[in-house]
């Protein structure tokens, strides 16, 4: 059975190799106004075919947001920057740093998706640095021009980022391929 997901509301099971040519779907909504109801799964069958009593139905089930979020370190000084840097040499790791204000509200809407991320990849660090907060030298050495500016640093060395400007899901996605392409 294949699971087809269409919003986070719904969730659909399809026979994918069924022997009858005419096996239909069933749908239930989960969350909601529909909390707390079981989930149901109806093999229809086609052509007047029921299901008899005791055969089964088989769901599989994909749950795409099964991790935890990880709450992000601060980076506050140019100390805490270059101990950030020197744990990403040391261990051969890389880390993500969220370039952030306070008065923005693109970054305080993406830092909650991103702590999401950061339990989605449990080798790599997290830290946020809110510009406002920080000497500007801590500024000028992320080279820094627009926020939320998402930066994966590895051997202390900056590799790549992502200008947070556009929808979320979209930053969410390009933060995810960084990570994969610079592990």
């Amino acid at each position: 059975m294949a699971l087809l997901a269409p919003s986070p509301r719904a969730l659909c099971v399809r026979e994918a190799a069924s022997p009858h040519p005419h096996s239909s779907a069933a749908c239930s909504t989960v969350g909601g106004e529909a909390a707390g109801r079981a989930l149901w799964v109806w093999n229809g069958g086609g052509r007047g075919r029921r299901r008899e009593r005791g055969e089964r139905v088989r769901a599989a089930a994909y749950f795409w947001d099964v991790s935890k979020p990880v709450e992000m370190e601060e980076i506050d000084s140019m100390k805490k920057l270059d101990d950030a840097l020197r744990w990403s040499v040391e261990n051969n790791q890389a880390i993500i740093i969220d370039w952030m204000a306070s008065w923005c509200r693109k970054c305080i809407y993406l830092k909650p998706r991103i702590e999401k991320i950061a339990g989605e990849y449990p080798g790599v660090r997290f830290y946020f640095v809110d510009v406002n907060k920080v000497p500007q030298a801590v500024v000028k050495r992320g080279n820094i021009t627009k926020m939320p500016t998402i930066q994966l640093w590895k051997d202390g060395e900056w590799k790549a980022e992502v200008i947070g400007g556009h929808k979320a899901w979209l930053v969410m996605d390009e933060v995810r391929e960084m990570i994969q392409k610079n592990k």
